[in-house]
C-alpha cells in the first residue's frame, strides 16, 4: 500500500516535458488583441506600453499578416492589390523590424509605432521581402505571434535572378556609379557562379525549410508570382480566401496598361500604377548562359515542389 502511495506521489510531482523544437498548434486562434497585449507585457522592461488610439477610434496594432517575400518577387504588387480591401490596413514602407538588429532591439513597441492606425475589423498587414531568406526571422516572428497567417509571393528563380540584378543596377545608374554586367556576377571561372547572392535568394527550398520549422504549411499562402502578373484577379481571391476575408476585391479593379506593360489598379474611379521602377525590362543575357541558369535551379525547384506539395510553371 505504501509503494502505491509513493508511486501516486512521483506522479504528480513529475514534472511537464517540454517539446524542444516549437509546439505548434494550427487551431490556436488568439485574437489579435489578446495576442498584442501578453506581448507588450512580455517585452516590456518598465510595463509603460500606450496604446496609439486615435479619436476615431482606430490605432496601431502588431500585424496580424506579414507578407515575408521574395525579393523582386512581387511584393509591392501584391500588397497594392490587397489594399484594394476595405478591411486590410497596410503598412507603407518595408519595416526591416526581424531582420535588421538595430530595429529590432528596440522592441514590439517600435514595431507598433511603424503600423498604420486600423479599426477593429481590419487586419493589419507588413511586407518585408528580405524576411523570407533571413535565417534569424522565423523564429523571431514565431516568438512574436504563433498563429501568424504568412503571405510568400514567388516567380521563377531564373527570372527572379535577373530582376535582382536589374534594380541594383538601376540603382547604381541613379546615383552615377559603374555596376558591372551581370555576366560578371553569374559567371566565375568559366562556372556558374553559384555564390552570386541573387542566386541563393531563388533557392526556395532551402528558405522554405526554415519557416517550416515554425509555421505549419497550411499558415503559410504561396502566391505565384508569374500570375499574378498575367493575371492578377484570380490570385487575389486566393489570398482573400487565405485570410478569411469577405470577397470584395473584383476583376473590374484591375485593367491592362498597354504603355507600361502590366496591370494597374482602379479603384471607386481612381486609377494607379505601381512606380516606373516595377516592370523594367532584364538585361539582354546569352541563351547558353541562360540555360545554365535554368538547368542549375531544375533539382532545387523539383525538392520545393515536392516541400509545398504544390508545382509551378517554372523552366
Amino acid at each position: 500500500m505504501a509503494a502505491f502511495l509513493l508511486g501516486a506521489v512521483l506522479l504528480i510531482v513529475q514534472p511537464q516535458i517540454v517539446p524542444s523544437g516549437p509546439a505548434i498548434n494550427s487551431n490556436a486562434e488568439t485574437s489579435s488583441q489578446s495576442v498584442q497585449r501578453e506581448l507588450l507585457k512580455k517585452t516590456s522592461q518598465k510595463n509603460d506600453f500606450k496604446e496609439n488610439i486615435h479619436s476615431n477610434g482606430s490605432c496601431q496594432q502588431l500585424p496580424q499578416t506579414i507578407i515575408i517575400g521574395v525579393r523582386k518577387g512581387g511584393t509591392r504588387a501584391l500588397l497594392e492589390m490587397l489594399s484594394l480591401h476595405p478591411d486590410i490596413a497596410a503598412a507603407e514602407s518595408e519595416v526591416h523590424f526581424f531582420d535588421w538588429e538595430d530595429h529590432y532591439r528596440n522592441g514590439l513597441q517600435w514595431y507598433i509605432n511603424q503600423m498604420p492606425f486600423s479599426y477593429p475589423h481590419q487586419i493589419t498587414v507588413e511586407k518585408t521581402p528580405a524576411y523570407f531568406t533571413s535565417p534569424k526571422v522565423p523564429e523571431r516572428v514565431y516568438n512574436m505571434n504563433q498563429s501568424m497567417r504568412l503571405l510568400l509571393i514567388l516567380r521563377d528563380p531564373s527570372e527572379r535572378v535577373l530582376s535582382d540584378y536589374t534594380q541594383v543596377f538601376y540603382n547604381h545608374m541613379q546615383k552615377h556609379k559603374p555596376y558591372p554586367s551581370i555576366e560578371q556576377f553569374l559567371i566565375k571561372n568559366g562556372e556558374l557562379n553559384v555564390d552570386y547572392k541573387a542566386i541563393n535568394r531563388s533557392l526556395y527550398y532551402i528558405h522554405m525549410q526554415n519557416w517550416l520549422r515554425y509555421f505549419p504549411l497550411d499558415h503559410i499562402h504561396i502566391v505565384d508570382g508569374d500570375k499574378l502578373i498575367k493575371d492578377p484577379f484570380p490570385e487575389i481571391e486566393k489570398v482573400e480566401r487565405f485570410l478569411k476575408l469577405s470577397p470584395q476585391i473584383n476583376a473590374s479593379n484591375f485593367y491592362f496598361n498597354k504603355t507600361k506593360g502590366f496591370y494597374c489598379l482602379r479603384d471607386s474611379g481612381r486609377e494607379r500604377c505601381l512606380h516606373e521602377s516595377k516592370g523594367r525590362a532584364h538585361p539582354q543575357v546569352d541563351t547558353r548562359l541562360l540555360e545554365k541558369l535554368q538547368e542549375y535551379f531544375h533539382e532545387p525547384n523539383k525538392k520545393f515542389f515536392e516541400l509545398v506539395g504544390r508545382t509551378f510553371d517554372w523552366h
